[in-house]
């Protein structure tokens, strides 16, 4: 009786590209595809799916774990794991944890009981369940972080490079002629948010005006928004400029703006960050850095999958563009 090995080695490929065309997913090219299938009719293999199921033990499901599905940023991301996922057999399971670590270790156990074949987790620490499987395989745990790129984390990741793009925003305002600009970040305790303010920090060095900032910490939700941006208002000299870690810090800021009996951006201009679908409706329209949700939820599974289905070892991280969007929330400063 014929083997796997046996259709591979006829096909000329990997055993895990045998499975996948078998599976028909459909990252499998054409030709790939019709030499396996050669290479199976001619050698008359019929694979054992009883068998498979025993030895591997898959259950064609993941785990997707989110600090807040209510957030857009998120939602956008998940999206794009579900497109993925289903492309390629997989079911989603999907958690909302808030920052309940307790919560998130709940979902991990489904895959520490074999419930599930890998996990995505896009909050910025890693489950405590977790780390004993992460120090004992390291890469070739089926865990990915989407969003938090962190060396500590020891997974691999897909993201933005969150610096660089808080750097662009910075220098755009600098552009435009602002001096005092209000940042309001989110919470300190995420690679995300330290990596943004370190972009702010590079900027404002490099123009002169560190000295000048007027930094407060958010949580990245709308009512921190409004609550931090009300604080700055306050701050003798007001900003010109406030950059928001998130787009819905941002709206929370507008509010504010318009609770204080100020305009925007003709008092002061406001920066968001992600493009979610209603910056670009709002009045006004939300100046904001938009990130590839979507793709960076298709990538989380594609990692995934490589170390699930073809044995990938190697821990990857994968930095994807971003893109400073202008709109009618900026403009130069009052002189």
């Amino acid at each position: 009786m014929s083997t796997i090995q046996d259709v591979a080695k006829l096909a000329g490929v990997s055993t895990a590209t045998v499975s996948r065309a078998l599976n028909g997913y459909e990252h499998v090219s054409s030709g790939v595809f019709d030499k396996v299938m050669q290479a199976v009719g001619q050698l008359g293999y019929e694979p054992n799916q009883m068998a498979k199921s025993l030895r591997t033990l898959k259950t064609k499901r993941i785990i997707v774990t989110v600090p807040n599905i209510a957030n857009a940023f998120f939602a956008n991301i998940i999206r794009g794991v579900e497109e993925a996922a289903q492309a390629a057999g997989y079911t989603v399971l999907l958690g909302d944890v808030g920052f309940r670590g307790d919560s998130e270790d709940a979902y991990a156990g489904l895959l520490r009981r074999k419930e599930a074949d890998g996990m995505i987790f896009l909050g910025h620490t890693l489950p405590a369940s977790l780390q004993g499987l992460i120090a004992r395989q390291g890469a070739a745990a089926p865990v990915v972080n989407g969003c938090e790129f962190s060396d500590d984390l020891g997974v691999s990741s897909v993201h933005i490079d969150n610096a660089r793009a808080a750097q662009d925003v910075m220098d755009y305002l600098y552009g435009l002629g602002h001096r005092h600009i209000g940042i309001i970040t989110g919470d300190m305790g995420s690679p995300i948010s330290r990596d943004r303010l370190q972009g702010v920090h590079d900027s404002a060095n490099a123009h002169g005006h560190d000295g000048e900032l007027q930094v407060v910490n958010g949580d990245y939700s709308i009512e921190s928004g409004a609550d931090m941006a009300s604080a700055l208002i306050a701050l003798t000299p007001r900003p010109t400029a406030i950059f928001c870690f998130s787009d819905d810090m941002a709206f929370g800021a507008l509010h504010a703006i318009r609770s204080a009996g100020l305009a925007c951006p003709a008092d002061m201009s406001i920066i968001g960050f992600d493009d979610v679908r209603l910056a670009r409706f709002g009045t006004p329209s939300l100046t904001t850095v938009r990130q590839p949700m979507r793709d960076i939820g298709r990538k989380t599974v594609e990692l995934l999958i490589g170390i699930m289905d073809e044995g990938v070892t190697e821990r990857v991280n994968i930095t994807l563009g971003h893109e400073l969007i202008v709109r009618e929330s900026t403009t130069a400063p009052r002189s």
